[in-house]
């Protein structure tokens, strides 16, 4: 999105999206829309547990082969597992469907911290309890995920690819236009900066010239 002179922000692009959100919050279910916020919302924090999982536990060049497929078998197991639980509390009320895919959890997890070896420790402050906490994020946001009816899962599907078509087709070219736009234009800047100052040199060099003539014609006389 292009950004405001004035502002710094996108404002264009924020005044678009709050009169077209606010007319489909308008013209929509209150209970259909907590729906599909709570799907986007509870899918994004999961992604967030498995991206701190990732960065503690690998790093380009550091990790080893052996300890990259050590973590993603790991991680696997822990959002296996957790789909497993979710989705058995959906269709069954007994215990079995647990006893099987909360060892699984607690395999995947404790892989984790006793065969991964850690590479990249925070030296202010970061998230405790790693990697037993993210894990168990996961395990709780893919739980809500499961309570969620289909109809909203439908619905979150048809919109999400609708917004993927735009994207692709239009947002995407248009964020290349702008990204080369703003790119020619600090090109652009930084080629009158540099006449500038040329022209500052040439006015420099003249005056010193200009000077040293006087300082000749003066000695004369």
């Amino acid at each position: 999105a292009l950004v405001h002179e004035k502002t710094g922000t996108p404002l264009n692009a924020t005044i678009a999206m709050v009169i077209s959100t606010a007319m489909v919050a308008f013209f929509t279910d209150l209970r259909i829309l907590s729906n599909l916020l709570s799907i986007s919302t509870l899918f994004i924090f999961m992604l967030v547990a498995v991206g701190i999982l990732v960065r503690r536990y690998y790093s380009t060049g550091i990790t080893t082969k052996e300890n990259q497929i050590k973590l993603i078998v790991c991680v696997v197991l822990i959002i296996g597992s957790s789909c497993g639980m979710s989705g058995y509390r959906a269709m069954s009320d007994g215990w079995i469907g647990w006893a099987v895919t909360a060892p699984l959890w607690l395999l995947g997890t404790g892989g984790v911290w006793f065969l991964v070896p850690e590479v990249k420790k925070p030296k202010v402050w970061g998230v405790p309890l790693v990697p037993w906490l993210p894990s168990f994020s996961i395990a709780i946001n893919i739980f809500l995920l499961g309570s969620i009816d289909k109809d909203s899962y439908m619905r979150f599907g048809i919109w999400s690819g609708i917004l993927l078509i735009y994207y692709v087709l239009i947002g995407l070219h248009a964020s290349y236009d702008a990204s080369k736009e703003v790119e020619s234009r600090h090109c652009m800047a930084q080629y009158v900066d540099k006449e500038i100052k040329n022209v500052e040199e040439e006015c420099k060099k003249l005056e010193v010239g200009q000077l040293a003539k006087e300082d000749e014609l003066g000695t004369k006389v």
